[in-house]
C-alpha cells in the first residue's frame, strides 16, 4: 500500500466532509419532519448546510482534526472528533437561532441541532473508522506474507494493562520484526476470557508454563513496569521451568516519559527481581523545593550523585552545579543533562572541578556560586579499600564534609542533604564510622545555624559503581567462580532511582539535625543473589559455573543495621521514610576538637592516632587490627593481599 502524505491525506477527508456534512444536515431534517419533503423549512435547512460546511472544518482545522493519522486512530482520536463535532453543533445552532429570530422565513426546529450532531458523528467518523479498519486488514496480510516468507517467534504477553496493550499494538504495527502476540496472562481476574487488540487473555501467570506447550511459545514478554520483584521471579520462575527466554519492559522510572516502546525490551537482569512497588512521592514539594534555586551536588558525577542531578533537573532550578572531582564522570553528566535540556529550559548547568578536601578551594567555590541548597553524595564508600586506606577515608569523607558544611554556614545554605549509609549504624569499619562521624558534623552545623541540614541513610543500590552485582557480572562474563564472602551474609538493596527520589522527598521533610532512614524492604542474601543472576545468565550453578567462599573481608559485617543503640525511630508523613529519634544526644561535645585531631593526623599519615580517634568516638569500632600491606617482599606474585597489625607495632 503506497504512503500518503499526511496533508494529502487530510485533503481527501476535508473533501469528504464537505460532501457528507450537508447530507447529515438533510437526514437531521428529515428524521425531524418525518419526511422526504421539507416544504416551508427548506430555507433553514439551506442556511444549516450553508453554516455547517462553513463552521465544522473550520473548527476541526483549529483542534487538529485534519493533521491526525487516522490509520492510527485510538480513542484519543474519537474523543477529540467528539469534542469538535459538539464544538461545532454549539456555533452552528447559535447563528441559526440567531438567524431565524431576525428573518422568520428561516424555520429551523430546536431539536435539529441534537439530531444533526448525532448523524453528523456517525458520517464524519465512519470514513476515518473504516481507513483504520482497511490498514489494519492491510497488516494483517502484511504479517502473514511474513510470516509465510520467516516463520515469525510466537510470543506471549504478561500484564494485559497499559503497558501490555501498547506492547501488542506495536507488535500488530510492526510485523517486520518476527514477533506474533498469541495473547496474554493477567492475574486481575476481571480480564479473564476478554479480547483485548484481538488478543485473547488466556490465563494467569501461574498457566505460563502449560501455555508455553499449547501454543508452541517461544519468548514471553513482560509488561507489567510497575510490578514488583516478587511478581517477576514468580513469571521467571515459570519460563524456566520450561525453557523459554523471557524479556521484560523496564520498571517505570526507567521508562521515558513512562511510554512504552518495543525498542526497550530487554533479558530479565537482577535489578527486575529486586524491584519493589514504585515509590510514591509528593512531587509538587520537591518542585516548590526546587524551583527557580540554586542547587549543587557534590560528587556529581558518582553513581547516586548523577541520579540527583538527573531528578532535580526536572523540578527547574534556576541553577545546577555539578561538583566533583573526577573530571571524565563529570563530563559525562553535563553533556546528558544539556541534551535533555529544552532551549527555553529557565535552569542553568554549571560544572565545577574541585576536592572537597581542601578548604580554601570550596571557599573559593561557594562564594562564587552561592548555592541555596546542597545534595552531599561526594565520598569513598568502599569498605574493604578504606580499611587499607584510612587516611583517605578519614580526609574526604569526614574533612571534606567538614569544609562543606563550613562554606555552607559562611554564605547561607538553606538547606543541606548528605548521603548517609546503614553501614554508618554501630560501624566496625573505617569507612562505616567515618560516615557516622559526617552525620554528626551536619546535625551540629544544623544545630549551629538554625537551618534545615538533614543525612539521609539507606544501603546499597544497584548498579552502583563497585556494587556486587557489577563484580557478580564480570565474574560470570569471565566463567566464574562467582565469589561470596560467607553463605549467610545479607544485605539491604534499593535502585538508584528509588533512593534519589526518597533522598529528594526527606529533604522536604527537613526541619534541622534529623538522621532519615529510608525503608529498604527484605535483607537479600548475597548468595542468592549469586544464584539469580547465574540462572538469569542462562547457566546452571554446580555444572556451568560454581559459586565459591572467600571469607569475610576486613570491616565487613553479616548483616547491616539501621538504627544506632540509643536510637529508635518516628514515622513521618511518607511511609518509607523514618526519622532517627535521640540521634542528637549522641553529638559528642568534643567533636571540634577530636576532628582537628584527626586533620593533623591525617596530614602525618598517622593510622595508630586516626584509629584511637575512631575508638573514641564510635564505640563499635575495634581498634586492635590495622589493615596495611606488607613488605613487598612478602608479596605473592600478582597478588595485593592485606596483612593485620596490632596498633603500636
Amino acid at each position: 500500500m503506497p504512503v500518503v502524505d499526511p496533508p494529502v491525506r487530510n485533503r481527501y477527508f476535508f473533501m469528504l466532509d464537505m460532501v457528507l456534512l450537508p447530507i447529515a444536515v438533510y437526514l437531521g431534517f428529515v428524521t425531524r419532519l418525518d419526511s422526504f419533503n421539507l416544504g416551508t423549512y427548506w430555507v433553514g435547512f439551506a442556511l444549516f448546510c450553508l453554516l455547517s460546511v462553513l463552521i465544522t472544518p473550520l473548527i476541526f482545522k483549529q483542534v487538529g482534526i485534519y493533521s491526525r493519522y487516522w490509520r492510527y486512530a485510538s480513542i484519543d482520536e474519537l474523543a477529540l472528533l467528539a469534542g469538535a463535532m459538539l464544538t461545532s453543533t454549539v456555533v452552528i445552532s447559535s447563528f441559526a437561532l440567531v438567524t431565524s429570530t431576525l428573518l422568520p422565513m428561516i424555520i429551523v426546529p430546536r431539536s435539529i441541532p441534537l439530531v444533526y450532531m448525532s448523524f453528523g458523528s456517525l458520517v464524519i467518523a465512519g470514513p476515518r473508522l473504516i481507513a483504520r479498519l482497511l490498514w489494519n486488514r492491510h497488516m494483517i496480510a502484511r504479517r502473514s506474507a511474513s510470516e509465510t516468507s520467516a516463520k515469525a517467534s510466537r510470543v506471549l504477553i504478561v500484564g494485559a494493562g497499559s503497558a501490555g496493550t501498547m506492547l501488542a499494538r506495536e507488535l500488530r504495527d510492526n510485523p517486520q520484526l518476527g514477533l506474533d502476540a498469541v495473547g496474554f496472562v493477567d492475574d486481575d481476574p476481571i480480564k479473564r476470557s476478554m479480547i483485548i487488540y484481538s488478543l485473547p487473555v488466556l490465563g494467569c501467570c501461574e498457566d505460563i508454563s502449560s501455555l508455553v506447550h499449547e501454543h508452541d511459545i517461544s519468548q514471553v514478554l513482560i509488561a507489567m513496569p510497575t510490578a514488583p520483584g516478587k511478581t517477576i521471579r514468580a513469571v521467571v520462575t515459570q519460563c524456566e521451568k520450561v525453557d523459554v527466554r523471557a524479556r521484560i519492559i523496564p520498571a517505570i522510572f526507567d521508562l521515558l516519559d513512562g511510554k512504552v516502546s518495543i525498542t526497550q525490551l530487554r533479558d530479565v537482569q537482577i535489578e527486575d527481581l529486586l524491584r519493589r512497588k514504585p515509590v510514591r512521592t509528593n512531587t509538587t514539594a520537591v518542585g516548590d523545593l526546587l524551583r527557580g534555586r540554586r542547587v549543587m551536588i557534590t560528587g556529581g558525577g558518582g553513581s547516586i550523585g548523577s541520579e540527583i542531578c538527573r531528578q532535580v533537573l526536572r523540578s527547574q532550578p534556576a541553577e545546577l552545579i555539578i561538583l566533583g572531582h573526577g573530571e571524565n564522570s563529570v563530563f559525562l553528566i553535563e553533556n546528558e543533562l544539556r541534551k535533555k535540556l529544552p532551549a527555553d529550559s529557565p535552569t542553568r548547568i554549571s560544572s565545577v572541578i574541585a576536592d572537597i578536601r581542601f578548604a580554601e578551594r570550596i571557599q573559593s567555590v561557594f562564594a562564587r556560586y552561592r548555592p541555596e541548597i546542597i545534595f552531599h553524595a561526594a565520598a569513598h564508600k568502599h569498605v574493604p579499600l578504606m580499611e587499607s586506606n584510612p587516611v583517605e577515608a578519614i580526609t574526604n569523607n569526614v574533612i571534606g564534609t567538614r569544609n562543606l558544611l563550613n562554606a555552607a554556614l559562611d554564605v547561607g545554605v538553606q538547606q543541606f542533604v548528605m548521603i548517609s549509609t546503614d553501614k554508618a549504624v554501630n560501624p566496625t569499619s573505617v569507612m562505616g564510622a567515618s560516615k557516622r562521624i559526617a552525620e554528626l558534623l551536619v546535625h551540629q552545623a544544623s544545630r549551629r545555624s538554625g537551618m534545615p541540614y538533614v543525612a539521609v541513610r539507606f544501603g546499597n543500590v544497584l548498579g552502583s559503581r563497585g556494587s556486587v552485582v557489577l563484580t557478580f557480572k564480570q565474574q560470570i562474563a569471565a566463567g566464574g567462580p562467582v565469589t561470596v564472602t560467607h553463605p549467610d551474609m545479607v544485605r539491604f538493596f534499593m535502585t538508584i532511582p528509588e533512593a534519589v527520589q526518597l533522598t529528594l522527598q526527606a529533604a522536604t521533610l527537613g526541619h534541622g539535625g534529623e538522621v532519615f532512614t529510608l525503608d529498604m524492604g527484605e535483607p537479600v542474601k548475597i548468595v542468592d543473589l549469586a544464584r539469580d543472576m547465574i540462572e538469569l545468565s542462562g547457566l546452571e550453578v554446580g555444572h556451568d559455573i560454581d559459586i565459591t567462599f572467600s571469607g569475610m573481608r576486613p570491616g565487613e559485617k553479616l548483616y547491616e543495621e539501621l538504627f544506632i543503640p540509643g536510637e529508635d525511630y518516628q514515622r513521618t508523613i511518607h511511609e518509607k521514610i523514618f526519622i532517627a529519634r535521640n540521634a542528637s544526644k549522641l553529638v559528642p561535645h568534643s567533636l571540634d576538637d577530636q576532628i582537628r585531631v584527626f586533620e593533623l593526623a591525617a596530614r602525618h599519615d598517622n593510622l595508630p592516632m586516626i584509629m584511637r580517634g575512631l575508638q573514641s568516638m564510635i564505640p563499635t569500632f575495634r581498634t586492635d587490627l590495622v589493615l596495611m600491606p606488607p613488605p613487598l617482599e612478602e608479596r605473592a606474585v600478582g597478588e595485593l593481599p592485606l596483612r593485620a597489625r596490632t596498633v603500636g607495632q
